[in-house]
């Protein structure tokens, strides 16, 4: 599937991550239906995008909220037609200790964020690209996802809960033509984790714009045999 042209739809897309992508499919030549919680991230992040005939701003979207949800994606739709890609980059760590110290006001803000988030987003472009007959569905996942780790209870399950989302909807959708897929990146750069790991040797982590171009190269015509799976990105560390 070229990339040129064809709609693909980003949360957080003023993200450290979100907004690698979003200009990653920018340079690609593709059409941007961009989400963001906030009312005002968007113009202010890409700012030589606010004017683009290809480019619609949703703002004010929370991604757990599924009448705000519908409506975005309804709108995308509204513009361009369709949807052929949905990118999910929302997601979040939070961590109060071991299980038996976690809130559950804790465990349920992970799920809502990392979780929630790729449940209601899918739930709403599914159909669309059902109608279709194509498209490509991206989520992020974690490492403790796949294996658990100590004091990390609410990230480990709700990232282990984006594993198992994907291989459902994969199962689900492969006869629609739906390719569904997520990414099990190790640690970020991003200023928030350089923030909290200072001594760290930063040239080992994964840029961004690198983790950007996996996704490109997934959701591309070299990808299109590739559905069910998490796929390690573990740039050079």
């Amino acid at each position: 599937m070229e990339i040129r042209n064809q709609v693909v739809m980003v949360t957080g897309s003023t993200g450290n991550l979100g907004s690698a992508v979003v200009r990653a499919f920018s340079r690609a030549g593709a059409r941007l239906a961009l989400i963001d919680h906030s009312a005002d991230r968007l113009a202010q992040t890409f700012p030589e995008l606010k004017d683009e005939e290809n480019v619609l701003f949703l703002p004010s979207i929370d991604v757990t909220n599924d009448e705000k949800v519908a409506s975005a994606v309804a709108q995308a739709v509204d513009r361009f037609g369709r949807i052929d890609f949905l990118v999910n980059t929302v997601g979040g760590y939070l961590s109060e200790g071991l299980l038996h110290e976690t809130s559950l006001k804790a465990w349920r803000h992970m799920f809502d964020l990392n979780a929630t988030s790729v449940f209601v987003m899918c739930r709403q472009v599914i159909p669309y690209m059902i109608q279709q007959k194509s498209g490509r569905i991206i989520s992020i996942a974690a490492g403790p996802g796949r294996e658990g780790r100590a004091k990390m209870s609410a990230y480990a399950a709700s990232k282990g809960a984006v594993i198992r989302l994907t291989e459902t909807m994969a199962a689900e959708l492969k006869e629609f033509g739906i390719r569904v897929n997520c990414f099990v990146p190790t640690i970020i750069d991003s200023p928030e984790n350089r923030k909290d790991f200072p001594k760290a040797d930063y040239s080992k982590w994964l840029k961004p714009e690198d983790f950007a171009d996996a996704i490109l190269n997934l959701v591309s015509d070299g990808g299109r045999a590739i559905t069910a799976a998490a796929i390690p990105v573990t740039g050079s560390g």
